[in-house]
């Protein structure tokens, strides 16, 4: 498990947008062999999708032949809805670069049978060889997605219930109308984001840092889904200082003492201007 810390926000995103372009060109993706990204929403991943886009539009990167999975999705709310996952993915990312439609995948919380919507997610998943590089980010709570505090570490793709704290956070969004909240979502599992080949979770703020605390230096805990992640084999925690503000001294200085190896896997930063004749 990697823990990279950086001064603050815009930095972290950075680091890690690097970290995803240096993934994908190292990959070299063609026709018949995709990039597969898990992507998450909300504020934190919004600085790293900027310079993500930011790198396409100077020409180093291209999404053309990256597949997309999110990794949730409200139940109920309209596609076109300015809040829904589908929206947010678009405004924010998706038409702001070369990826195909057909490549993003995101679950319909407004389909007929919502169980069989969430095993064809599997099986899309699946079909697509599993997942490369899972990004992801938390609540306060340590949920990752939407799998709540007391959630299976093994669960799958599936229709969940938000706990109250998660619809408190997320009023904000609605106008602070906790009745208009969405009360039910549509997410991955954490066994799900668990399987992929690596997983990246961006953490920023202080209000993350218990969260983190929790993720880093204490055990696996369903009630802190988050902290799944210590058993995965290629995890790396990106965060800023605020977020570390409850670790230990010793925690942060240790992993601080990394960074110059850490840094090896963004510098240098890639670009597919250097794989094209």
């Amino acid at each position: 498990m990697r823990l990279v810390i950086l001064d603050d926000y815009d930095l972290a995103s950075e680091w890690a947008a690097k970290y995803i372009r240096n993934r994908i060109i190292q990959f070299k993706p063609s026709a018949g062999r995709y990039f597969t990204l898990g992507l998450p929403t909300g504020s934190t991943p919004l600085g790293c999708y900027k310079k993500l886009t930011e790198y396409h539009k100077n020409g180093d990167l291209s999404f053309k032949y990256v597949k997309t999975f999110n990794m949730d999705e409200y139940v109920g709310l309209p596609r076109d809805h300015p809040e829904s996952y589908h929206s947010y993915m678009w405004n924010n990312f998706f038409k702001h670069i070369d990826i195909e439609p057909q490549n993003t995948h995101i679950l319909d919380g407004n389909a007929r049978d919502l169980q069989v919507e969430c095993a064809a997610f599997e099986q899309k998943i699946a079909a697509a060889g599993g997942i490369d590089l899972f990004v992801g980010g938390i609540g306060p709570d340590g949920h990752i997605a939407f799998n709540e505090p007391g959630s299976s570490l093994v669960s799958r793709t599936r229709v969940k219930t938000l706990a109250k704290d998660t619809i408190v956070a997320n009023a904000r969004f609605f106008g602070n109308d906790l009745s208009k909240v969405p009360t039910m979502t549509l997410t991955v599992g954490v066994g799900t984001v668990m399987d992929a080949r690596e997983v990246m979770i961006l953490i920023t703020g202080a209000h993350k840092a218990f969260a983190l605390y929790k993720a880093i230096e204490e055990g696996v805990n369903h009630m802190w889904t988050v902290s799944a992640f210590q058993q995965h084999p290629r995890t790396i925690f990106i965060c800023d200082e605020d977020a570390t503000l409850e670790l230990r001294v010793k925690t942060v200085k240790y992993f601080k003492g990394l960074m110059h190896v850490h840094n090896q896997l963004v510098e240098p930063t890639l670009s597919v201007k250097d794989y094209t004749d």
